[in-house]
């Protein structure tokens, strides 16, 4: 008589670790590195009301797209609220402000000041998500503004650029999206997150982007291939694939946390527009890069001893 075998438990998926979250936070930094240089070049024939709506626009074909083909569920009430706030920050606050700054200061000037976004995703993260870093954390967030508004005063001769005031907006508005969004992502997913948030956004933005559209035929014409180029990397690569890592990332490793991997982002994007776009980069602004990532490490190691 053959005995019944008893059936075999199914596997058991280990949770994600703090690891898998660095390395999705360092994934989507590797994308977001090249936003400021390729923004830069759109500008040199786009308006920037058309490069920073239009390109929330597009991204959203292929969000829409994802979420109908999946049958993604909506978010909850309690996932609402943080999915609006995302949408405004990320989709649309962010790349409108930042470049209105790009036609007035470089991309590698902006990389330097992008240096403060993981402090001010930390500032939001302990506000809104209930996380706490240390006295020691935010002391080194002060010393971090403070040395980027020095910056700002050296490169605008003893006053700050009306660039300066846009990308100041822009990390406040960044700062507010990721937070939000990886807020969200907790429950709801980093890719359906990025894909409700330009969901909701595509209706607001389809009548705008309609008449930049217009108005761009009828005055400059089409633009060239390096400048589409540029566009196309900003809505399916900026605007949409960085954001299924980088808010995973947040989500698994912890906001404050994970978001010091983007201390790496003003080096990247400094890089990348001295090598790949020939862009004229002083001396000044390796220095102030690698100045604002030893204050954000400083923050990072506070939030370290302070958990021990």
């Amino acid at each position: 008589m053959l005995s019944r075998s008893a059936p075999c438990p199914a596997p058991t998926l280990s949770p994600p670790t703090a690891w898998q979250g660095y390395g999705y936070g360092l994934l989507g930094v590797l994308i977001f590195s090249l936003t400021l240089p390729m923004t830069r070049v759109a500008v040199t024939e786009m308006s920037p009301w058309l490069i920073s709506l239009g390109r929330a626009w597009l991204a959203a074909v292929p969000a829409v797209s994802i979420l109908v083909l999946t049958r993604s569920r909506r978010p909850t009430r309690e996932e609402w609220p943080a999915v609006i706030l995302a949408a405004l920050g990320v989709v649309i606050g962010w790349p409108l402000t930042s470049t209105f700054a790009l036609t007035t200061v470089s991309s590698s000037h902006g990389a330097v000041f992008n240096g403060l976004l993981p402090l001010c995703t930390a500032m939001f993260a302990a506000w809104r998500s209930g996380e706490r870093p240390p006295r020691a954390f935010w002391a080194w967030a002060g010393a971090g503004a403070v040395l980027v508004m020095v910056y700002g005063l050296q490169q605008g001769a003893g006053r700050f650029q009306a660039g300066d005031v846009w990308l100041l907006v822009a990390v406040v508005l960044g700062g507010m999206g990721y937070a939000e969004g990886a807020r969200a992502a907790r429950t709801l997913g980093g890719a359906r997150t990025i894909c409700w948030a330009l969901a909701i956004s595509a209706p607001v933005l389809t009548v705008p982007v309609m008449l930049l559209l217009r108005d761009a035929a009828a005055t400059t014409g089409w633009p060239g291939m390096p400048v589409m180029g540029a566009f196309a990397y900003l809505a399916f690569g900026s605007m949409f694939l960085g954001f299924f890592a980088w808010y995973r990332g947040l989500a698994i490793g912890g906001i404050a946390r994970v978001g010091q991997v983007q201390l790496l982002q003003p080096f990247l994007t400094v890089l990348a527009a001295a090598t790949l776009f020939h862009e004229s980069v002083e001396p000044s602004a390796f220095v102030f890069a690698a100045a604002v990532i030893l204050v954000i490490a400083g923050g990072r190691r506070a939030m370290l001893n302070s958990a021990r």
